[in-house]
């Protein structure tokens, strides 16, 4: 009994890490997707528009499924709607139209370590040297990235955007500590994604426009690195795999994973991204700029392994670099 218990256990584990080995390759694939879709003449917001109604609208069983969440959990699903989805997606999105994918998706990963920021030095909180470790590692690595010692190699509005793609990320996991309640059950990630999709939808509808986008970009190619790829397929795979398939991969994985296990696969999804856009888009990065990666992929995951807590820590809603979010098991 005990070593049929074991085998299942063994299973569940791998099937886990493999779910979250899909994730991760899917979240990379998204940035790669969307840039030949902005420089073929789509708004940036209008891409992240496409992206997340069409997510919605494919989830939207899950949120009738869910629909108790409206009553029990407005502002986690407003929150994370709002900075998870519609704010992280937006910026990152923005950013990849001035600087490299790869390049965007390391800044993010800045996250963690900003966290750890505003626990010690806004809320007062020791935190671990670890944790203060993590930090150095992930600004020093960054600093590598964006080789300050040439002045900057990348456009500063597009390192501005993607920074403030990881501030939506962080606001949400603030937001979320500070309506955490111990005495409530942590609610289905699935249904929180889905509502989360709802309510970017409506906010990005506002932002975004849709009704003045050139829908016809849409029925013609676009270029990738000299290779014509049919728009439509494009956003097709945005769409389905890397946000519908990415999110409820990566929502079953953690389930059967843990927390640190799923955090170094989740690391992976930077190094998908770089490698994809280097393949895809020939968008190449120095020796330097390598090193200084894999540096703030180890400094971000030491930070988040490091962030001190009240209680356990439960991913509510986990995913690429545009919704890599954590919050408090009992959440808003």
């Amino acid at each position: 009994m005990h070593t049929s218990e074991s085998s299942r256990a063994g299973d569940g584990k791998g099937a886990g890490l493999g779910l979250a080995l899909v994730s991760a390759l899917a979240f990379g694939g998204s940035g790669v997707a969307a840039k030949p879709l902005i420089e073929a003449g789509l708004d940036p917001l209008h891409v992240v528009w496409l992206r997340v109604a069409g997510a919605a609208l494919v989830m939207l069983p899950l949120a009738v499924r869910h629909r108790a969440l409206l009553r029990s959990r407005p502002a986690l699903l407003a929150g994370f709607g709002l900075l998870g989805v519609a704010g992280v997606q937006a910026f990152y999105f923005a950013s990849i139209s001035r600087i490299p994918v790869g390049v965007a998706l390391l800044v993010e990963y800045l996250a963690p370590a900003m966290v750890l920021g505003w626990v010690r030095f806004v809320q007062r909180r020791q935190v671990t040297r670890a944790a203060a470790l993590g930090v150095v590692l992930a600004v020093g690595g960054l600093a590598c990235v964006v080789e300050v010692w040439s002045g900057l190699s990348f456009d500063a509005l597009g390192l501005l955007l993607a920074l403030g793609a990881a501030c939506c990320q962080v606001g949400y996991f603030v937001l979320s500590d500070q309506g955490s309640d111990s005495g409530r059950q942590a609610p289905d990630p699935l249904g929180v994604i889905a509502y989360g999709l709802l309510v970017g939808t409506a906010v990005l509808t506002v932002v975004a426009r849709p009704w003045t986008m050139d829908f016809t970009v849409l029925t013609h190619r676009a270029d990738m690195n000299g290779t014509p790829v049919a728009a439509g397929l494009l956003l097709g795979w945005i769409v389905l795999v890397a946000t519908v398939l990415a999110y409820v991969t990566g929502v079953v994985s953690v389930r059967r994973l843990s927390p640190a296990i799923a955090g170094v696969v989740a690391c992976l999804e930077a190094v998908v991204a770089t490698v994809l856009a280097w393949v895809l888009l020939g968008e190449h990065l120095s020796a330097p700029q390598i090193v200084g990666g894999a540096v703030v992929l180890l400094g971000a995951f030491i930070a988040q392994s490091s962030t001190p807590a009240k209680g356990a820590l439960e991913p509510v809603a986990t995913g690429g670099a545009e919704t890599r979010l954590s919050a408090r098991e009992n959440a808003a």
